[in-house]
């Protein structure tokens, strides 16, 4: 039988001393080779971020929803000033269109604007279809601010406001006392407007900072980068003019811990859709705290399950919020919350680069965040049309 000849000695040497390392050409673990695309350029010119929107050619069920299956409160709305029958009448007709049986003006206003508003509502066909919230005047906070501005509030809760609120972002943010300091969310000097709202037993309802994407750094890795480069004014990078988001938070959470007995509502899940499970904390540690979904569906719509699961969970503290006034744009919110549909676009694509799933909320879910929890947050709501909830 013949053998084979050996090795050459210097392959045999290369060989034992030299495998081939494929690690070394890695980018992550367990892969033993490059991608078939590494190291490789387009051989054309590639599109900017807004130019390339490829046609998906997925194939799934559809299931479009332009009504809501039950009636709903929209605790955060912005439309146009309810000083007309003519806006009132178009504003209420886009309503029974999508099964919104209840508006909240979040736009705030006070004394003699929010009268007028008021008079015109109670005039108008939609009477019980409006809530008006009152806003707070904080600028140039001082000492005996807290007093007046509490007074003023009491005064607008008799004329009819039901809660205060939306109050903007620039508390906190950019916001200036009388000295020109920042005016913190936990500031003292506002406790008694705090105190005075737990004794009226109305709704706070509070925006604070903006998504967290908005305070960091300005680069591909930022995936707002294009609304940032939309919206200068949404950059709050510069420490020297702007806390930080976290900074914001802490004041926030202090804010509410210290009045245990005020019914706070945070706006656009506190901005923290992303971190479901920090807004869970929250929850578990304040009774008193609510929060709404207004402008963040892009975020709901890529974690279904997980969303899911929240919303069963916290179920009695959250609660159905749009923000900007689009009627056409009211859908989407449906079609994520009442169906299982995969794959489908978000309105807004400087938001989000991706696309939504359904979370298929349970019946009895649906019921709460539409119109249920509103109900019980805000007495001054009327409760016709709205279907009864079963007892807890």
């Amino acid at each position: 039988m013949r053998l084979l000849s050996p090795l050459p000695p210097l392959l045999a040497v290369v060989g034992l001393l030299a495998p081939v390392d494929f690690a070394a050409q890695t980018q992550g673990p367990g892969q033993i080779r490059p991608r078939p695309a590494e190291g490789r350029e387009p051989e054309f010119p590639p599109p900017n971020i807004r130019e390339y929107q490829p046609r998906s050619t997925l194939v799934v069920p559809v299931h479009l929803v332009p009504r809501a299956r039950f009636p709903v409160v929209d605790i955060h709305g912005h439309p146009p000033a309810l000083t007309s029958a003519a806006v009132i009448s178009q504003v209420g007709a886009a309503m029974d269109s999508l099964n919104l049986r209840v508006l909240v003006n979040a736009n705030g206003s006070t004394g003699d604007g929010l009268s007028r508003q008021l008079e015109a509502v109670r005039a108008s066909p939609y009477r019980d279809r409006f809530i008006l919230f009152t806003t707070l005047n904080l600028r140039d906070v001082g000492p005996g601010s807290g007093a007046r501005i509490a007074a003023q509030l009491e005064t607008d809760i008799k004329a009819g406001a039901a809660g205060v609120g939306e109050i903007g972002k620039g508390f906190g943010l950019s916001a200036r006392k009388a000295d020109g300091t920042r005016l913190k969310l936990d500031d003292p000097e506002l406790d008694p407007v705090w105190e005075t709202a737990a004794r009226l037993k109305i709704p706070v309802f509070i925006h604070v900072a903006d998504p967290s994407e908005f305070f960091a750094p300005l680069d591909y890795q930022n995936e707002r980068w294009l609304e940032l480069a939309l919206y200068p004014g949404r950059r709050y990078q510069d420490r020297s003019r702007f806390p930080s988001f976290e900074e914001l938070m802490t004041e926030r959470d202090h804010l509410f811990a210290r009045h245990p007995h005020t019914m706070w509502v945070l706006a656009h899940l506190g901005w923290h859709a992303n971190d479901l499970a920090r807004l869970g904390r929250m929850f578990d540690s304040l009774p008193n705290l609510y929060s709404e979904v207004g402008a963040i569906l892009y975020d709901l719509g890529r974690q279904p399950r997980a969303a899911r699961e929240f919303f069963v969970k916290y179920q009695d503290r959250l609660l159905f919020g749009k923000d900007s006034f689009q009627p056409d744009e009211y859908p989407y919110y449906w079609r994520v919350f009442e169906t299982n549909d995969e794959y489908f676009d978000y309105y807004r694509d400087y938001h989000a680069f991706w696309k939504l799933y359904g979370m298929g909320l349970p019946d009895s879910v649906l019921k709460k965040l539409y119109y249920g929890n509103a109900l019980r947050l805000v007495p001054a709501i009327s409760r016709a049309g709205f279907p009864p909830l079963r007892p807890q």
